[in-house]
């Protein structure tokens, strides 16, 4: 069954080439703005994440999508803090988004107004030790935490995830978590006090190396459409279905369907437009460190997007 749920031979992680958004290298200028819906939208005034910090290191950074509003920015920042004073290492960062948001050539549907970032569960030994190389940050991929023996998180990895996965949820600035279906029904089954930040955990296919976090619109930014509100409750009561059969099925329909959501952006806003028209300078993304790192509002509502983007593969 776990083998079903993951995402590594999806054809939909591939690299597309490029587009128009992905061949800018620079911020729009203006106050940060989150413009549109979470898959059809952009950003304006956009902050970059350094490449390093205290208890994080963002890897790939050849892609340019360490880009996010300042509210991702920050949250980040936040989470590595926390996850290093909780002695579990540092936090993998993946994509955030690019420089001006907007619709990515590949890998995701979503990312577009810079409130998205995906982060890995597991952690590469010598992340542990000392800053990755840049060579090191390109070469290495995220790997599954999911034992397909057991149908459940790996040992080791097991109380690294849920911690990290408590740490976020509790954060007032998140509005929901994709996961592995599996690791939503660990963390339900592990959770014997308030259960409350259950609910942001929302079951996704594939998200067995990595979880997506999703902000809500920033205050004031009455250009971001909303998605709709988690249901009540801690959700772990409906986790039946996505380890039926009708789940798998749902799944092979998506799957066919998606590739030609990436790259997309249906029904991106006016202002877009005009926030990628604005002149670019070329920028060349900061080089990672090598040397040893420390141990270890007006908001709107749209249709809920938990079955809008990736089917195996990220949001």
């Amino acid at each position: 069954m776990c083998a079903a749920w993951t995402a590594a031979a999806s054809p939909a992680l591939a690299e597309g080439k490029s587009n128009a958004w992905s061949l800018v290298k620079t911020p729009a200028t203006g106050a940060p703005r989150a413009i549109g819906q979470y898959t059809s939208g952009c950003l304006a005034g956009a902050a970059e994440l350094p490449l390093d910090g205290a208890g994080y290191q963002v890897m790939h950074p050849g892609r340019v999508r360490y880009f996010g509003h300042p509210d991702l920015v920050s949250f980040i920042q936040d989470l590595g803090n926390a996850v290093r004073a909780a002695e579990l290492g540092d936090l993998m960062v993946g994509d955030l988004s690019q420089p001006r948001g907007g619709p990515a050539p590949g890998g995701h549907s979503s990312h577009q107004t810079g409130l998205d970032v995906d982060l890995w569960f597991w952690m590469p030994d010598a992340a542990g030790k000392r800053t990755l190389t840049r060579d090191e940050r390109e070469s290495t991929k995220a790997r599954s935490v999911l034992d397909p023996k057991t149908q459940s998180i790996r040992a080791e990895w097991s109380a690294r995830v849920l911690t990290m996965l408590h740490k976020t949820a509790d954060d007032g600035r998140v509005e929901r978590i994709f996961v592995n279906p599996v690791i939503k029904r660990d963390a339900c089954k592990a959770e014997t006090g308030d259960r409350t930040w259950l609910r942001k955990l929302r079951p996704w296919y594939g998200h067995d190396d990595h979880f997506h976090v999703r902000l809500e619109c920033p205050n004031g930014t009455a250009d971001c459409v909303q998605q709709t509100p988690t249901p009540r409750g801690d959700g772990c009561a409906e986790l039946d279905w996505w380890f039926s059969p009708e789940a798998n099925e749902d799944r092979k329909k998506g799957q066919a369907t998606y590739q030609a959501k990436v790259g997309k952006a249906p029904g991106m806003p006016q202002a877009c437009s005009a926030l990628l028209a604005q002149p670019s300078k070329s920028a060349q993304p900061k080089a990672a460190a090598a040397k040893p790192a420390a141990a270890p509002s007006g908001k709107v509502k749209a249709r809920d997007e938990d079955k809008a983007a990736s089917v195996g593969a990220s949001l």
